[in-house]
């Protein structure tokens, strides 16, 4: 989803950043999100993800790792993090903000119009990708192509 529409998602990890709590985490966060927006992750080479495999069978997701020291495998998370880092300065402990101050930033980062998004936002192309999955949904009930539906207008 966030290579499409860039939205940025932030999960509050409560305690440590132990391969456990992120598991668990990142298990809540995306099984709360529509499959069809969910499916693939690309993380970096950090400990936090030994049970990769646990996350993967939960949600659906297919796993990939970055190669190590090549931030540009991630560029729209390199991106992201530049952006955090206007509300949470680099050293910040991020356990200190509560998950509700986390959903604020993220929905403002949300809202901000992005250059390569062609000045729409995040929230905006969300809300196109919603329209046209219950629109291909409601489509493939009554049996039309969605792809013809789509030229037709």
């Amino acid at each position: 989803m966030e290579r499409k529409t860039r939205l940025t998602r932030l999960v509050h990890l409560s305690g440590n950043h132990s391969a456990q709590t992120v598991a668990d985490a990142l298990i809540d966060e995306f099984t709360a999100l529509p499959t069809q927006l969910t499916r693939t992750l690309t993380w970096d080479q950090d400990n936090e993800m030994f049970q990769h495999g646990r996350i993967e069978a939960a949600t659906g997701l297919s796993i990939y790792f970055a190669d190590p020291h090549s931030p540009w495998q991630r560029g729209t998370n390199e991106y992201t993090n530049k952006l955090l880092r206007q509300y949470f300065p680099k050293g910040t402990d991020l356990g200190q903000w509560s998950q509700a101050h986390l959903d604020r930033v993220a929905t403002e980062l949300n809202h901000r119009p992005r250059k390569e998004l062609h000045d729409h936002t995040p929230h905006q192309l969300r809300q196109g990708l919603r329209y046209r999955l219950k629109h291909n949904r409601f489509a493939s009930i009554l049996g039309i192509c969605p792809r013809r539906l789509s030229t037709r207008s």
